[in-house]
Formats: C-alpha cells, structure tokens, sequence
C-alpha cells in the first residue's frame, strides 16, 4: 500500500494556460499559470510546464497529477493528440515528469479529472454513482461507479458528445459550437445579455436546455446515476436553461428515476486543479 500524498501539484493543462496549484489537504494554497501558445513545438511547451511545477516545487511535494484534454493512457502516463497543442501526438508526460523531479506522476483526461475532483471534494461527495458534465468548447463526461473513477481504454469511456444527434453529434447543440452557429454569439455574450434580460439570449438558452435534457436522458439510460454535476462555461447560465432542460427531461418513460436524479452546478473552486491532484489519491 503507497502512502497517501499530503502535498500535490495539481495541473489542468487547458488550451491557453496550464494552471498549477499546490494542494495541501484538499485546499489549494497556491497558484501558477503558465500561458500556452499553440503554435510552439512540443519541447518549448514542455519546458514552459517544467519551469511552472519548478517554480512550486518543495521538499515536501509527493505527487503530481495532471489532467489533459487528450486520449491518455493513464497507466503508462502518455498523452496523445492533445486539444488545441497539436505538437503535442503522443508524449510520453509521466516519465519525462518523474525523470525531472523524481516524484510519482499520475495523469488523466480533464473530465475525469472534474469527476473524480467532484467525487472526492464536491457535490457528488456523498453519492456512490455520479456524473459529472463539462460544458464549454463541447461536453467532456466522467464516471463515478461506486465510488470509483471509470475510465474505459485509453480514458476514452464518456464521450457522449460525440454521438450522433439530428444532423450532427450531440456537443454540436450542448457545447459552445451551439450559440455560435444558431445565435452567431458566443455563449458568454449570450450570457451577458441573459442577464439583461435580453430576449434573444433567452430563448437561445432556452433551446439550449431542451438539447442537453436529450443528452441527460442517454446518460439516464446508460448509468442511472444519482446526481450529475454541471461544471464548465456554459454551467454558469444554469439558471437559464434549467427550466426548459427539467421540461424536456418529463418526456423519459422511467418516472420514479427522475424524480430521485439531483443536478446540480459546481460550486468547487479550483475545481480543474483539486480533480487533477484527486488522481494522486
């Protein structure tokens, strides 16, 4: 049996920063972010991650954990074809991290960092079988069953945005891509605008919650989860897509499983960095 980590590094490696936080009992007590340029090649952003942990590194850190928005072999530790670092194909993350500072190393995609971060230290806390939805850019899933992260091969289990759905895939109407294409607005201006009550935000958001009620009920029918928790962008317009989203989901023909379901938005702060240094536990 390894030790339990009481210090951790944890790093969400997003498409414009990599963030980094050193996490002490659960809380992150400091912070570093690293601006990411697409267009480098894979050894200057690799350095530029390097000189990030460096820089929070101690004596007292035991691990590190890393979520990626990639296909990860999170037994080996190697990312391949990461979202939006196309230098990065395949590298191998865990070894090239130990070898630099002789710590264990685990890595996994970024929405099953959120899950598994949700699980430990959130709203799904208390509950055995969860999901948890990230909704921006698209819709990344993670699986809580029984307690446990499911990650399928290679972390590919959850990706149900990428099912066929009316004349594209399901994240084409419950991610970003949505509001640019009906709306030809971001979802944050879209946001904005709700607040103010404007009426064509509304409704773009209202049209929003009938689509992701069709992709709750394939969760539904797949894993019967207890609670689903809503994190990402998108999660902070909650309140105006609840509605219609509650709507369409009285049309699923099992009554008594949406009334036990609970969705909830996040409320977890550096909810990307705890999911990542979660993994190390």
């Amino acid at each position: 049996m390894r030790n339990i980590p009481q210090e951790i590094l944890g790093v969400d490696i997003g498409g414009t920063n990599i963030k980094i936080g050193k996490v002490v009992r659960g809380v992150v007590v400091e912070h570093k972010k690293i601006p990411v340029n697409r267009n480098d090649i894979e050894q200057v952003t690799l350095d530029n991650l390097y000189g990030g942990l460096k820089s929070l590194m101690t004596d007292s850190i035991d691990a590190i954990g890393i979520g990626v928005p990639a296909v990860v072999d999170y037994e080996k530790g190697i990312v391949y074809d990461v979202q939006n670092i196309p230098s990065w194909t395949e590298v191998p993350l865990k070894n090239l991290i130990e070898d630099q500072f002789k710590v264990p190393v685990y890595i996994n995609n970024d929405a099953n960092c959120f899950a598994i971060g949700e699980s430990r230290y959130g709203k799904a806390k208390q509950f055995g079988n969860a999901i948890a939805l990230s909704l921006g850019t698209g819709m990344g899933m993670g699986i809580i069953i029984d307690g446990k992260l499911y990650n399928g091969v290679l972390c590919g289990a959850g990706e149900i945005g990428m099912l066929p759905y009316l004349d594209n895939v399901l994240e084409h109407y419950t991610g970003s891509f949505f509001f640019e294409r009906e709306f030809k607005r971001s979802a944050f201006e879209l946001y904005q605008k709700a607040l103010e009550k404007d009426l064509e935000a509304l409704n773009a958001f209202e049209q929003y919650g009938k689509h992701l009620a069709e992709g709750i009920k394939i969760i539904l029918y797949m894993f019967a989860p207890e609670i689903i928790i809503l994190g990402g962008s998108i999660s902070k317009a909650y309140q105006f897509f609840k509605e219609s989203m509650l709507v369409g989901l009285q049309s699923f023909p099992y009554k008594k499983q949406i009334e036990n379901l609970k969705i909830q938005t996040s409320d977890l702060a550096d909810s990307p960095i705890l999911g990542a240094a979660a993994l190390c536990l």
